[in-house]
């Protein structure tokens, strides 16, 4: 039997390329022999994310449309149908078996052509506010897999399953490696951990908070993991001179960052809300009020309904950080409550369901 030829598209954040580097990664496991190939938008970070975990990746010319009249906007109609152009010539060429799409703007073009050639399609979507991408390409997909409860308001009914959102392997064992953890970022004892996260590029809302608020954060007995992201890290690293301020431009170790973490602060992108809940630590989400359908605020919502974690939005953060914070520090008891609650939200098989998934459609 000739081995299984497996295309992927996601990307634009590590929201949309880590899904599918673990979903590639699994399916590796069980077909060593098959062939991958990625496809993503030819500037984004994608780019270098893919390569560096083993997968050959091809770019197309998409971005996403601005939600108000920009040059960019203008330029879309072009990159759409030089991206469709592109996609039908790499589908064509590499003949895969299946195609699986996690989101961002490179899988459009991508899941249409292999829709359109019959190759059967799986839509990972972690949010549970689906962008129009995925919207649209749900009508033809033979399978959709959800991280998040009430999404047949969206798509077929008969297609979905809830999943998960696959997370890096590395996190489901992070209860183990608090000392060495601690040993990692040299850590004080007798200190609160927190870990300040704003997701792959970093949040500058967030960054912006956490420079205002450093004095006030030396009061409350806390060293700080301050992930300030690859856009920030050149106007922030100075504060890395501070005693127990350490400013990163990316934390390659994250299960070690979780680990060591006594409380997080993080946006609510989908990805990183599902590694939360497996994480089990007190969250408070600041969610970015930047995206479409503002959902990130609607994921951070499905956990803090459900008591597992706390919110404080972006125009509300002059007002109620400080007392929000300094109560949740002071209340061991309540962290510890947090954190339990979240963890009942975990999906730790999310990928290996998944990847059952591509399977049913590989075997037929």
């Amino acid at each position: 039997m000739k081995p299984y030829k497996i295309i992927l598209s996601g990307g634009g954040t590590g929201g949309h390329i880590y899904p599918a580097i673990a979903i590639a990664n699994e399916l590796k496991l069980r077909y060593p022999d098959a062939q991958f190939l990625f496809v993503g938008a030819s500037d984004r970070m994608e780019m270098e994310k893919v390569p560096q975990a083993g997968f050959d990746i091809k770019g197309l010319w998409i971005s996403g449309i601005q939600r108000k009249l920009t040059f960019k906007n203008l330029m879309f109609p072009f990159k759409l149908i030089s991206s469709l152009w592109k996609a039908n010539t790499i589908v064509r060429r590499f003949k895969p078996d299946v195609a699986i799409g996690t989101g961002g703007f490179a899988s459009g073009p991508l899941l249409q052509i292999a829709n359109s050639k019959g190759v059967p399609t799986l839509i990972q979507e972690q949010n549970s506010y689906p962008g129009i991408t995925n919207k649209f390409l749900a009508k033809k997909a033979k399978k959709i897999c959800v991280a998040y409860d009430n999404l047949e308001r969206f798509f077929p009914q008969d297609k979905i399953i809830k999943t998960g959102n696959p997370v890096r392997q590395g996190l489901l064992d992070i209860d183990t490696k608090r000392e060495e953890a601690i040993k990692h970022f040299d850590l004080k004892p007798g200190k609160v951990t927190l870990l300040v996260i704003g997701g792959s590029l970093g949040a500058r809302r967030i960054n912006q908070l956490i420079e205002k608020k450093l004095d006030f954060l030396d009061t409350q007995n806390v060293q700080i993991i301050w992930q300030c992201g690859k856009l920030y890290y050149q106007q922030y690293k100075i504060y890395g001179n501070i005693k127990n301020v350490q400013v990163h431009e990316f934390l390659n170790n994250m299960d070690l960052a979780y680990a060591a973490a006594d409380v997080v602060i993080s946006r609510a992108g989908a990805s990183s809300v599902s590694e939360l809940c497996i994480v089990g630590k007190p969250v408070i989400f600041i969610p970015s009020p930047n995206v479409a359908e503002d959902h990130q605020t609607k994921n951070a919502m499905a956990v803090v309904d459900k008591d597992a974690a706390m919110i404080i939005k972006e125009e509300d953060l002059d007002t109620d950080f400080q007392n929000k914070f300094s109560q949740l520090i002071a209340a061991p008891d309540r962290q510890a409550e947090l954190g339990r609650n979240i963890k009942e939200l975990a999906l730790v098989n999310a990928t290996k369901d998944i990847v059952n998934e591509v399977e049913k459609l590989l075997k037929k």
